[in-house]
């Protein structure tokens, strides 16, 4: 009897047992539904916001660098060596890594950090400072890489939301979240040029944070931020980034040729009128000139003995429009221009003595 009662004790424990596995079990899978995750063996409730935000910097953070730079010493004048830095996102297994120009601009010596906390040697692949993006590369074992995957950024609304992953001052591999504050900015670059396009964002960006990338909530890379709006470069909750697709395309072209592959129209300077472009300078031998688009003409007269030239901008053409689309500033046309590849052509609307015509501009490829 004592036996019986000692197997049903027996028994009934070890139902009880199965019973709280099971129970467990159902508990775990209701956690992870609900977003309760365990961590340190301790159970963390999640909402969902917090998970994707934990899921977004899990997914990528191994993929942000830090960038720091040294600028050359002058023995002659005593130049003191600059130092600088940013951040930068790992691109390649191959070791590319994407970061913005002017973080690297004017340095001897640039060197990465990886997520480990090892630094290495970094090489300039090519530079844009046209859309302010550079492509370095480092020689590494490629298990230690971990590139950020590229999303659409042509696919991003106002309104949803995005993280900054950077290293502002300094402190590495940090993340702030926002949203997409507007799209279709215009920033001007240190060379005048404006790049279009650009993503506005309300996420926490600081100095150091420059080169790093902008994230959508599926850990892809849509935007590299690239510049502060506010005082003293503080973060004032208007944060701007290139869009992805702008610069996946210039990476490509970096990776390949060392620089951006663009087409030259032929006009070297323009002077911007109430009814177009005045073409100021063409280029000798050049595309616009090919294409018999006229500058001012030199005229050469004598005086009194003495012989001297004048330019008479009247006989200059106006340019209106390329391709059917206005152009009122030289970036403008360099917009309409770049929109094309080399060996390309494009129709240029023009006036010339005050009346329309178009001329069709064959396209060579810039050299600079």
């Amino acid at each position: 009897m004592r036996i019986c009662t000692c197997l049903l004790v027996i028994l009934l424990s070890f139902s009880e047992a199965v019973c709280l596995g099971q129970q467990s079990s159902r508990r775990q899978r209701t956690m992870e539904t609900a977003g309760l995750m365990p961590v340190n063996n301790k159970a963390l409730e999640l909402s969902p916001e917090e998970s994707a935000n934990v899921h977004v910097y899990e997914q990528v953070n191994r993929s942000v660098v830090n960038i720091t730079t040294r600028g050359g010493d002058d023995a002659i004048f005593f130049t003191p060596t600059r130092q600088g830095g940013g951040s930068g996102c790992v691109l390649t297994k191959a070791g590319h890594i994407l970061t913005n120009h002017h973080v690297i601009d004017g340095a001897s010596e640039t060197n990465v950090t990886l997520y480990d906390g090892s630094s290495h040697a970094a090489k300039l692949v090519g530079t844009d400072p046209n859309n302010d993006l550079a492509v370095l590369r480092i020689d590494v074992p490629i298990e230690t890489l971990q590139p950020v995957p590229w999303g659409d950024s042509d696919k991003l609304l106002v309104g949803v939301r995005v993280y900054a992953l950077g290293n502002p001052f300094g402190m590495e591999r940090t993340m702030t979240a926002g949203m997409v504050s507007s799209l279709g900015r215009t920033l001007q670059t240190d060379n005048g040029r404006l790049i279009r396009g650009v993503i506005q964002t309300d996420a926490a960006i600081n100095p150091g944070n420059s080169g790093g990338p902008l994230l959508n909530r599926r850990g892809e890379l849509v935007g590299i931020t690239t510049a502060i709006v506010g005082r003293a470069g503080q973060s004032s909750g208007v944060g701007l980034a290139v869009p992805s697709n702008t610069a996946r395309r210039v990476v490509e072209e970096l990776v390949r040729y060392g620089r951006v592959v663009r087409p030259d129209c032929g006009i070297e300077a323009a002077v911007r009128t109430d009814h177009g472009l005045l073409v100021a300078r063409l280029s000798e031998g050049g595309a616009a000139e090919k294409a018999g688009l006229r500058g001012p003409e030199i005229k050469t007269m004598r005086r009194g003995g003495f012989i001297f030239s004048a330019v008479d901008r009247s006989k200059a053409d106006v340019i209106t429009a390329v391709d059917g689309q206005q152009v009122r500033t030289v970036d403008e046309l360099l917009t309409a221009v770049e929109a094309h590849r080399p060996s390309e052509t494009a129709v240029f609307s023009i006036l010339r003595d005050g009346r329309p015509m178009e001329l069709s501009v064959f396209l060579l490829e810039s050299r600079e």
